[in-house]
């Protein structure tokens, strides 16, 4: 086997089947290689968002997401969503093609130091050689999925690749799953068995480890109220009497829920991962005077918060593990979580009149219970988080750690590609989408079915309102209006322009009926986002 092969044949083994990317002479030997195995390999127009396409499918699939750059300019068009993936937590493999070793010494073009660029944003850089590319390959992949995931990046010599590879190398058994032990597991177990006024509070690491089980059993056991992170939306249903949603981005949430944080005694801090967080969340409780329990992957080295009792281990275990033995019985005051829904809903309900917060509540009536959405950043993705619903785990996904723009049109395609039959619904800003127009054809040439909605305001909405809120002059904030409906036609597509909630609820019922994808323009006004959020 070449070394590539040993490379593809690991990453199918490892359940990948699809890598994203465009290609170059340079890569040429890793595309055919991942192509013999299994792997199909999609061309897109550009490499950040072949890597959203890979987080995409790993989202739904489990498996690592597979981004495969040429040399340079490919390898360093992708360096943004490599970073996502290191703050998003997303096990994403990114193989690079370089120039052999000799032939940097003597030749000078598109030639840089690719790991030295790479491994301040991965888990991990490695250069392929062909007597270890068994070992490397499984090195990656551990690296990338254990813990807290990440990105793995491999560079890989144009003469490794074709190299004949040697030996089998030692491939590692996966960890175990570890739960606490000792006096700290006794400090907590008593203390949830006590609680008066439980809180759970979840994160991404939680829904790494599948913990959603162990979240709802947790919920219930304590009689304890969930907020989620954005990305662990829907963790505990949402439609559960004791889930409060997503939080992290909106001041009026804030105002809701951060009092209420305040007034637990017991705070179960799940898989808690404030790289999603705003400075609101900056110490939101005091250890001093209210038990905090946080169980993570990876130790404290953030400071947003300090804890109690810190747990480093397996989500799942470890909550299965700290639960009382019997539900509690008189927690919380009465209608005291009912009060704390109740004014969560009343703060961001579907308005009359036309705007953002109508689209969003029409899109999710319209639309079936399981259907997949995906956010860009901006304006709207704040007031979607909180309003969106979820009812199980990914439903919804978005760059929350990294919230970098140009993010939601491939990662519905990524996810649309894994599930063709399931509705999967994309939001931008005009501004997000222009960055990623192009993966339009893309979605042809794929014949995905996914929806786009683009709110269309000719303005970098969130960025306008701060210079509003400040009473700065209006600059470099307002582009041209263009015809989104006729560029989704162009591209092979469908296209709809509304200006009303009857536009689209017809747009919609039009776009679940074709044969291709269709993009959406909701015409708004730039200053309907004021106050919803």
């Amino acid at each position: 086997m070449r070394a590539a092969d040993v490379v593809a044949k690991r990453l199918y083994d490892a359940g990948c089947r699809w890598a994203f990317g465009m290609p170059g002479g340079e890569v040429l030997t890793l595309m055919d290689a991942l192509e013999k195995a299994g792997i199909t390999f999609v061309l897109c127009k550009h490499e950040n968002s072949a890597g959203f396409m890979a987080e995409g499918t790993y989202h739904r699939t489990g498996a690592p997401g597979i981004m495969l750059a040429t040399v340079g300019p490919g390898a360093l068009n992708g360096i943004n969503v490599v970073e996502n993936a290191h703050q998003d937590r997303v096990p994403l493999i990114v193989l690079t093609g370089c120039v052999d070793a000799e032939q940097a010494e003597v030749y000078t073009h598109q030639v840089l130091d690719q790991p030295q660029v790479f491994r301040p944003i991965t888990k991990q850089s490695f250069t392929l050689n062909a007597a270890a590319s068994h070992v490397i390959i499984d090195k990656a992949l551990a690296i990338a999925t254990e813990g807290r995931p990440g990105p793995v990046h491999i560079d890989v010599p144009i003469s490794v690749a074709d190299a004949s590879a040697k030996g089998v190398g030692r491939l590692r058994t996966p960890a175990a799953a570890v739960a606490p032990v000792g006096a700290d597991l006794d400090r907590a177990r008593a203390a949830l068995a006590n609680a008066k006024r439980p809180l759970v509070l979840v994160g991404l690491d939680a829904l790494v480890d599948d913990a959603a089980p162990a979240i709802q059993k947790a919920a219930e056991t304590l009689g304890a109220p969930v907020i989620t992170t954005y990305k662990a939306k829907g963790i505990l249903p949402e439609s559960h009497p004791l889930s409060l949603g997503g939080a992290g981005l909106s001041p009026l949430a804030d105002e809701v829920l951060l009092p209420f944080v305040a007034q637990a005694d017991v705070i179960l801090a799940v898989g808690y991962d404030p790289i999603e967080m705003r400075a609101g969340w900056q110490n939101p409780w005091d250890p001093t005077t209210q038990m905090v329990i946080d169980v993570t992957a990876a130790p404290n080295h953030h400071y947003m918060h300090q804890s109690t009792v810190n747990i480093i281990g397996n989500c799942t275990a470890s909550v299965t593990t700290l639960l009382p033995d019997e539900p509690l019985m008189d927690v919380w005051a009465e209608g005291q979580i009912d009060t704390v829904k109740n004014a969560l809903s009343s703060a961001f309900s579907a308005p009359e009149a036309w705007g953002p917060a109508q689209v969003i509540a029409t899109c999710q009536d319209a639309l079936p219970r399981n259907t997949l959405a995906t956010a860009d950043s901006g304006a709207h993705r704040i007031l979607l988080s909180q309003m969106w619903k979820c009812e199980f785990p990914r439903a919804l996904t978005q760059s929350s750690g990294f919230c970098t723009m140009g993010c939601a049109v491939p990662l519905a395609m990524g996810a649309q590609l894994v599930e063709p039959d399931r509705t999967v619904i994309s939001f931008s800003g005009d501004a997000g989408l222009l960055m990623v127009i192009g993966e339009l054809a893309t979605a042809y040439e794929l014949g995905l079915k996914t929806i786009f909605v683009v709110f269309v305001d000719a303005s970098l909405a969130l960025i306008e309102l701060k210079q509003r809120q400040r009473q700065l002059s209006n600059t470099g904030v307002e582009f041209a209006s263009f015809d989104f409906a006729a560029i989704a036609q162009a591209f092979g597509g469908q296209g709809h322009r509304v200006k009303s909630q009857t536009d689209l609820t017809a747009a919609l019922d039009a776009a679940q009926m074709a044969d291709t994808f269709t993009v959406i323009a909701a015409e708004i006004d730039r200053k309907s986002y004021d106050g919803t959020f």
